[in-house]
Protein backbone atom coordinates (compact mmCIF):
# COMPACT_ATOMS: atom_id res chain seq x y z
CA UNK A 1 0.00 0.00 0.00
CA UNK A 2 1.56 3.11 -0.96
CA UNK A 3 1.84 6.00 1.57
CA UNK A 4 -0.77 8.23 0.42
CA UNK A 5 -3.52 5.69 0.80
CA UNK A 6 -2.69 4.86 3.78
CA UNK A 7 -3.52 8.35 5.47
CA UNK A 8 -5.34 8.38 8.50
CA UNK A 9 -7.57 10.42 9.21
CA UNK A 10 -7.89 12.03 12.98
CA UNK A 11 -10.60 13.60 14.38
CA UNK A 12 -10.82 15.10 17.83
CA UNK A 13 -9.70 18.12 19.88
CA UNK A 14 -6.26 19.62 20.12
CA UNK A 15 -5.86 22.19 23.17
CA UNK A 16 -3.40 23.36 25.47
CA UNK A 17 -2.79 21.53 28.56
CA UNK A 18 -2.24 23.50 32.02
CA UNK A 19 -0.79 21.39 34.32
CA UNK A 20 -1.14 22.74 37.88
CA UNK A 21 1.31 21.87 40.61
CA UNK A 22 2.10 23.29 43.88
CA UNK A 23 5.60 24.93 42.97
CA UNK A 24 3.52 26.35 39.45
CA UNK A 25 2.19 25.57 36.39
CA UNK A 26 3.68 24.31 32.79
CA UNK A 27 1.64 24.32 29.42
CA UNK A 28 1.79 21.46 26.92
CA UNK A 29 0.08 20.75 23.72
CA UNK A 30 -2.48 18.09 24.28
CA UNK A 31 -5.77 17.10 23.42
CA UNK A 32 -6.89 13.64 22.81
CA UNK A 33 -7.20 13.48 19.25
CA UNK A 34 -4.18 15.21 18.92
CA UNK A 35 -2.10 13.03 21.38
CA UNK A 36 -3.73 9.78 18.86
CA UNK A 37 -2.48 11.95 15.79
CA UNK A 38 0.86 12.48 16.82
CA UNK A 39 0.74 8.93 18.24
CA UNK A 40 -0.07 7.68 15.15
CA UNK A 41 2.86 9.46 13.19
CA UNK A 42 5.09 8.40 15.54
CA UNK A 43 4.24 4.85 14.63
CA UNK A 44 4.93 5.53 11.17
CA UNK A 45 1.48 6.19 9.92
CA UNK A 46 1.05 9.07 7.76
CA UNK A 47 -1.96 11.13 9.37
CA UNK A 48 -3.93 14.13 9.08
CA UNK A 49 -5.58 15.61 12.13
CA UNK A 50 -9.16 17.40 11.78
CA UNK A 51 -9.29 19.58 14.57
CA UNK A 52 -11.18 22.93 16.62
CA UNK A 53 -7.87 25.70 16.96
CA UNK A 54 -8.02 29.55 17.65
CA UNK A 55 -6.33 31.84 15.68
CA UNK A 56 -4.04 32.77 18.79
CA UNK A 57 -0.67 32.43 20.46
CA UNK A 58 -1.95 29.06 21.84
CA UNK A 59 -3.21 27.75 18.29
CA UNK A 60 0.26 28.79 16.78
CA UNK A 61 1.72 26.19 19.11
CA UNK A 62 -0.31 23.56 18.55
CA UNK A 63 0.76 23.87 14.62
CA UNK A 64 4.06 23.95 15.29
CA UNK A 65 4.10 20.98 17.48
CA UNK A 66 1.97 18.79 15.14
CA UNK A 67 4.46 20.19 12.02
CA UNK A 68 7.13 18.97 14.21
CA UNK A 69 6.32 15.39 14.53
CA UNK A 70 4.85 15.63 10.84
CA UNK A 71 0.96 15.84 11.48
CA UNK A 72 -1.07 17.31 8.78
CA UNK A 73 -3.63 19.75 10.07
CA UNK A 74 -6.87 20.42 8.76
CA UNK A 75 -7.95 23.23 10.84
CA UNK A 76 -11.26 24.87 11.72
CA UNK A 77 -10.60 28.25 13.08
CA UNK A 78 -12.62 28.11 16.92
CA UNK A 79 -14.05 31.81 17.45
CA UNK A 80 -13.55 31.33 21.34
CA UNK A 81 -9.95 30.32 20.67
CA UNK A 82 -7.59 27.47 21.26
CA UNK A 83 -9.28 25.75 23.76
CA UNK A 84 -7.68 24.59 27.39
CA UNK A 85 -7.61 22.10 29.85
CA UNK A 86 -6.72 22.96 33.27
CA UNK A 87 -4.87 19.76 34.74
CA UNK A 88 -4.25 19.28 38.58
CA UNK A 89 -3.24 15.86 40.28
CA UNK A 90 -5.32 14.03 42.97
CA UNK A 91 -3.90 10.69 44.70
CA UNK A 92 -1.28 10.59 41.08
CA UNK A 93 -4.57 11.01 38.31
CA UNK A 94 -5.08 13.77 36.65
CA UNK A 95 -8.01 16.16 37.00
CA UNK A 96 -9.39 18.52 34.02
CA UNK A 97 -11.50 21.83 34.02
CA UNK A 98 -12.07 22.65 30.28
CA UNK A 99 -12.45 26.38 28.94
CA UNK A 100 -15.92 27.17 26.87
CA UNK A 101 -13.68 26.92 23.57
CA UNK A 102 -12.65 23.40 24.50
CA UNK A 103 -15.83 22.55 24.93
CA UNK A 104 -17.23 24.52 22.21
CA UNK A 105 -15.32 22.07 19.63
CA UNK A 106 -17.64 21.94 16.82
CA UNK A 107 -15.95 21.02 12.95
CA UNK A 108 -16.54 22.52 9.76
CA UNK A 109 -16.99 19.39 7.22
CA UNK A 110 -16.55 22.06 4.57
CA UNK A 111 -14.05 21.39 1.20
CA UNK A 112 -10.99 21.08 2.96
CA UNK A 113 -12.27 18.01 5.66
CA UNK A 114 -14.43 16.11 3.29
CA UNK A 115 -11.55 15.96 0.94
CA UNK A 116 -9.44 14.76 3.63
CA UNK A 117 -12.05 12.19 4.94
CA UNK A 118 -12.97 10.71 1.06
CA UNK A 119 -9.74 9.20 0.64
CA UNK A 120 -9.18 8.23 4.00
CA UNK A 121 -8.47 4.00 4.62
CA UNK A 122 -9.64 4.78 8.26
CA UNK A 123 -10.82 7.73 10.08
CA UNK A 124 -10.08 8.15 14.05
CA UNK A 125 -12.46 9.47 16.24
CA UNK A 126 -11.03 10.25 19.87
CA UNK A 127 -13.45 12.82 21.68
CA UNK A 128 -15.89 14.48 19.59
CA UNK A 129 -18.53 16.12 20.42
CA UNK A 130 -21.60 13.23 20.24
CA UNK A 131 -23.98 15.34 23.08
CA UNK A 132 -24.45 17.66 19.39
CA UNK A 133 -26.68 15.63 17.05
CA UNK A 134 -25.44 17.94 14.20
CA UNK A 135 -22.28 17.30 14.57
CA UNK A 136 -23.09 13.89 14.81
CA UNK A 137 -25.29 13.18 11.89
CA UNK A 138 -22.52 15.46 9.69
CA UNK A 139 -19.72 12.82 10.95
CA UNK A 140 -21.19 10.07 9.94
CA UNK A 141 -22.58 11.65 6.38
CA UNK A 142 -19.03 12.27 5.65
CA UNK A 143 -17.36 9.14 6.70
CA UNK A 144 -19.94 6.99 4.76
CA UNK A 145 -21.33 3.45 6.42
CA UNK A 146 -19.34 1.38 3.34
CA UNK A 147 -16.62 0.50 3.16
CA UNK A 148 -16.64 0.23 7.01
CA UNK A 149 -13.44 2.67 7.83
CA UNK A 150 -14.74 4.14 10.85
CA UNK A 151 -12.77 3.49 14.76
CA UNK A 152 -14.25 5.69 17.56
CA UNK A 153 -12.34 6.82 21.43
CA UNK A 154 -15.46 8.62 22.54
CA UNK A 155 -13.07 9.61 25.44
CA UNK A 156 -15.93 11.80 27.86
CA UNK A 157 -14.43 13.31 30.49
CA UNK A 158 -16.67 15.30 33.48
CA UNK A 159 -16.38 19.01 32.47
CA UNK A 160 -16.69 18.00 28.42
CA UNK A 161 -19.71 16.80 28.10
CA UNK A 162 -22.88 19.65 28.13
CA UNK A 163 -25.72 16.39 28.05
CA UNK A 164 -24.04 12.97 29.02
CA UNK A 165 -27.55 11.34 27.73
CA UNK A 166 -27.50 12.84 24.57
CA UNK A 167 -23.37 11.57 24.03
CA UNK A 168 -24.46 8.02 24.94
CA UNK A 169 -27.12 8.61 21.74
CA UNK A 170 -24.60 9.95 19.72
CA UNK A 171 -21.94 7.56 20.55
CA UNK A 172 -23.85 4.37 20.28
CA UNK A 173 -24.89 5.59 16.70
CA UNK A 174 -21.53 5.74 16.07
CA UNK A 175 -20.56 2.71 17.25
CA UNK A 176 -23.05 0.85 14.97
CA UNK A 177 -21.23 2.04 12.15
CA UNK A 178 -17.66 1.66 13.48
CA UNK A 179 -15.00 -1.11 12.80
CA UNK A 180 -13.78 -0.86 16.49
CA UNK A 181 -14.64 1.23 19.42
CA UNK A 182 -12.47 1.96 22.10
CA UNK A 183 -14.01 1.67 25.99
CA UNK A 184 -12.93 2.42 29.36
CA UNK A 185 -13.80 1.52 32.85
CA UNK A 186 -14.70 5.19 33.59
CA UNK A 187 -16.46 6.05 30.29
CA UNK A 188 -18.97 3.06 31.19
CA UNK A 189 -19.97 4.51 34.20
CA UNK A 190 -19.60 7.94 33.41
CA UNK A 191 -21.96 7.58 29.45
CA UNK A 192 -23.56 4.35 29.56
CA UNK A 193 -23.94 4.01 33.95
CA UNK A 194 -22.96 0.73 34.05
CA UNK A 195 -20.90 -2.12 34.20
CA UNK A 196 -18.02 -2.48 30.97
CA UNK A 197 -19.23 -5.47 30.18
CA UNK A 198 -22.88 -4.85 30.01
CA UNK A 199 -21.91 -1.94 27.50
CA UNK A 200 -19.13 -3.95 25.74
CA UNK A 201 -22.20 -6.52 24.60
CA UNK A 202 -25.03 -3.67 24.19
CA UNK A 203 -22.17 -2.18 21.46
CA UNK A 204 -21.84 -5.28 19.74
CA UNK A 205 -25.34 -6.34 19.54
CA UNK A 206 -26.15 -2.95 18.05
CA UNK A 207 -23.36 -3.35 15.20
CA UNK A 208 -20.25 -2.54 16.53
CA UNK A 209 -17.34 -4.52 14.91
CA UNK A 210 -15.69 -4.81 17.77
CA UNK A 211 -14.51 -3.40 20.91
CA UNK A 212 -11.61 -2.74 23.00
CA UNK A 213 -12.13 -2.80 26.69
CA UNK A 214 -9.01 -1.24 28.63
CA UNK A 215 -9.54 -2.61 32.23
CA UNK A 216 -6.98 -0.43 34.60
CA UNK A 217 -4.25 -2.69 36.09
CA UNK A 218 -6.10 -5.56 34.31
CA UNK A 219 -4.99 -5.04 31.24
CA UNK A 220 -7.24 -4.60 28.06
CA UNK A 221 -9.63 -7.31 26.11
CA UNK A 222 -10.47 -7.34 22.45
CA UNK A 223 -13.73 -8.54 21.01
CA UNK A 224 -14.76 -9.30 17.48
CA UNK A 225 -18.09 -9.58 16.63
CA UNK A 226 -18.76 -13.26 17.14
CA UNK A 227 -15.46 -13.92 17.97
CA UNK A 228 -14.55 -15.00 22.04
CA UNK A 229 -12.54 -12.03 23.97
CA UNK A 230 -8.84 -11.83 23.56
CA UNK A 231 -7.30 -10.54 26.92
CA UNK A 232 -3.89 -9.09 27.41
CA UNK A 233 -2.15 -8.49 30.88
CA UNK A 234 -0.58 -5.27 31.87
CA UNK A 235 2.93 -5.40 30.37
CA UNK A 236 6.22 -5.37 33.01
CA UNK A 237 8.53 -2.73 31.68
CA UNK A 238 12.15 -1.74 33.04
CA UNK A 239 11.53 1.83 34.88
CA UNK A 240 8.56 2.84 36.91
CA UNK A 241 5.45 4.24 35.66
CA UNK A 242 5.79 7.96 35.76
CA UNK A 243 2.78 9.24 34.17
CA UNK A 244 0.12 7.71 32.91
CA UNK A 245 -2.24 10.63 31.18
CA UNK A 246 -1.19 9.56 27.15
CA UNK A 247 -1.85 5.22 28.29
CA UNK A 248 -5.28 5.61 26.77
CA UNK A 249 -4.26 7.43 23.52
CA UNK A 250 -1.29 5.44 22.80
CA UNK A 251 -3.14 2.26 22.83
CA UNK A 252 -5.82 3.44 20.63
CA UNK A 253 -3.42 4.77 18.65
CA UNK A 254 -1.39 1.34 18.29
CA UNK A 255 -4.55 -0.40 17.31
CA UNK A 256 -5.25 1.53 14.82
CA UNK A 257 -2.16 1.82 13.26
CA UNK A 258 -2.99 -2.44 13.56
CA UNK A 259 -5.97 -1.95 11.39
CA UNK A 260 -4.49 -0.55 8.18
CA UNK A 261 -3.16 -4.10 7.38
CA UNK A 262 -7.61 -4.96 7.63
CA UNK A 263 -7.86 -2.54 5.31
CA UNK A 264 -5.67 -4.41 2.28
CA UNK A 265 -6.47 -7.69 3.07
CA UNK A 266 -9.40 -8.23 5.73
CA UNK A 267 -8.95 -11.11 8.06
CA UNK A 268 -4.96 -10.37 7.96
CA UNK A 269 -4.78 -9.08 11.60
CA UNK A 270 -2.67 -11.03 14.02
CA UNK A 271 -5.13 -9.60 16.72
CA UNK A 272 -3.71 -11.31 19.56
CA UNK A 273 -0.39 -9.59 18.26
CA UNK A 274 -1.50 -6.10 17.68
CA UNK A 275 -3.27 -6.44 21.55
CA UNK A 276 -0.08 -7.33 23.12
CA UNK A 277 1.62 -4.51 21.08
CA UNK A 278 -0.83 -2.15 21.88
CA UNK A 279 0.05 -3.16 25.57
CA UNK A 280 3.38 -2.36 25.25
CA UNK A 281 3.36 0.50 23.71
CA UNK A 282 1.30 1.92 26.70
CA UNK A 283 3.36 0.35 29.30
CA UNK A 284 6.46 2.42 27.55
CA UNK A 285 4.48 5.58 27.27
CA UNK A 286 3.93 5.60 31.29
CA UNK A 287 7.78 5.40 31.94
CA UNK A 288 7.50 9.06 30.53
CA UNK A 289 6.32 12.39 31.57
CA UNK A 290 3.63 13.72 29.10
CA UNK A 291 1.27 12.07 26.58
CA UNK A 292 3.72 11.31 23.55
CA UNK A 293 3.59 8.03 22.62
CA UNK A 294 6.43 5.86 23.43
CA UNK A 295 7.71 2.55 21.37
CA UNK A 296 8.93 -0.31 23.81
Amino acid sequence: MDQSARRVVVIGDALIDELRTPSGSDDHVGGAGLNVAVGLARLGVPTTLLASVGDDGDGASIRSYLAEHGVELVATTNPLGTGRAVSERVDGEPTYAFSDAAVARGLDFGEAQLAAIAVAPLVAVSSYPFDDSRLTERLLDAVGAEPPRLVVDPNPRPGFLRDPEAFATGFARAAAASLLVKIGEDDAALVAGGSLDDWQEALLAAGAGGVLATRGPDGASLTLAGHETMRQGIVALEGDVVDTMGAGDATFASVVASLLSQTAAPGSVDWEAALTDAMRVAAATVRAPGALLRRP
